[in-house]
């Protein structure tokens, strides 16, 4: 039997639709919103009519036979109590989403669109391996404080994505091996892969900075500034996620234009650039003790990994602890997809989610 599979992914500026016959992609269409666009709603949730209407209007653009779909997937969002892995959208779902139970996200919307769309045609909607998938072992989740509990949040899609296209590459199982994995975008996170579950990982907001996030700050100069009445809670949180990293410093994300500056001289841009790749490797370096330094590879990946210069230098720092594999881009509309596709022929079991 053949599967087609529709693949949808919305993001905090964009809509990704993808269409997979199999394992082949059939096509892929990313439509960025504009900050006017979106400034109307108040919630990530009030996009929902807004964002299904622009993946309609690509299915009708793209005369895709909606009768003729397999199942609709959907990127998983911010939910509490999950595990990697494919779920079907089920009504506790839905109710954890309209509840306000999940953090607010654009990711959130996936599960609830590729219901919608997929109820009227008889055929299974699921979520695939969403931010906030938590199998971290036990040890790894405490913290300083009692009050606090680490949970898992990375960008387990494309990295356990990834980390199975280079057990491929390996003759192995995914389930086979132990990785060590960098997602290097406008976000970094890194994570820890022992026998296909991820259990350790450092998080977006306390590892590397990154193009447009501070990631880990010396706590005191934190407390210090929430505290200095300069700034809202909102404020703050723009300056850590958005506004921080390297365009805090130099006014821009995109690793070119960093590169740019450096060809011409700009010493601070330079500085910067190879603090970026100290601290990745540091990070990478602090992950490695998880597993006692035994790896079968490390993994860079993302947009950041295009920028040969800067996998050479983090390479250089790490390669004494395992091989390196470099792996730019993301392929989160592909994981989706096969996550699906495995879920059909009965490769993987989907999980039903339990209200919290």
């Amino acid at each position: 039997m053949s599967y087609n599979i529709l693949a949808i992914n919305p993001g905090s500026t964009s809509t990704k639709i993808a269409l997979y016959k199999e394992e082949t992609k059939v096509f892929e269409k990313s439509i960025t919103h504009t900050a006017k666009e979106l400034e109307g709603f108040d919630e990530v949730l009030d996009q929902f009519e807004f964002r299904k209407n622009v993946i309609k209007s690509v299915i009708n653009e793209e005369n895709i036979d909606v009768k003729a779909l397999s199942a609709i997937v959907g990127r998983g969002g911010m939910l509490p109590n999950m595990k990697a892995g494919g779920y079907v959208v089920n009504k506790d779902m839905l109710d954890t989403f309209k509840e306000g139970l999940a953090s607010p996200h654009a990711s959130n919307l996936g599960a609830l669109i590729a219901h919608d769309l997929a109820e009227p045609l008889g055929i299974p909607a699921y979520i695939y391996d969403a931010v906030t998938s938590d199998e971290l072992q036990e040890i790894a989740k405490i913290t300083g404080l009692p009050e606090i509990r680490k949970q898992s949040i990375c960008h387990v899609l494309n990295m356990r994505a990834v980390s199975r296209k280079i057990a491929d590459k390996y003759g192995k199982k995914y389930e086979d091996m132990d990785i060590l994995a960098a997602h290097l975008g406008g976000g970094i996170s890194l994570s820890v892969h022992h026998q296909g579950r991820i259990i350790d990982c450092i998080r977006d907001d306390e590892g590397p900075f990154a193009p447009e996030r501070s990631g880990s700050i010396p706590m005191l100069y934190m407390v210090d500034m929430c505290y200095s009445g300069e700034y809202t809670k909102k404020d703050m949180i723009k300056k850590l996620r958005g506004n921080g990293g390297l365009k805090a410093y130099l006014g821009t994300q995109d690793l070119r234009d960093v590169q740019a500056m450096i060809d011409d001289g700009n010493k601070q841009a330079e500085l910067l650039f190879e603090a970026q790749a100290y601290q990745i490797s540091k990070a990478v370096c602090t992950l490695s003790a998880v597993l006692s330094g035994k790896y079968d590879c490390i993994i860079l990946t993302g947009g950041m990994a295009y920028s040969k210069s800067l996998m050479e230098k983090i390479s250089e720092r790490v390669g004494f602890i395992a091989p390196v594999e470099v792996v730019p881009g993301e392929f989160e509309m592909e994981a989706l997809a096969m996550g699906a596709r495995r879920i059909l022929k009965g490769q993987e079991e989907a999980k039903e989610y339990v209200h919290p």
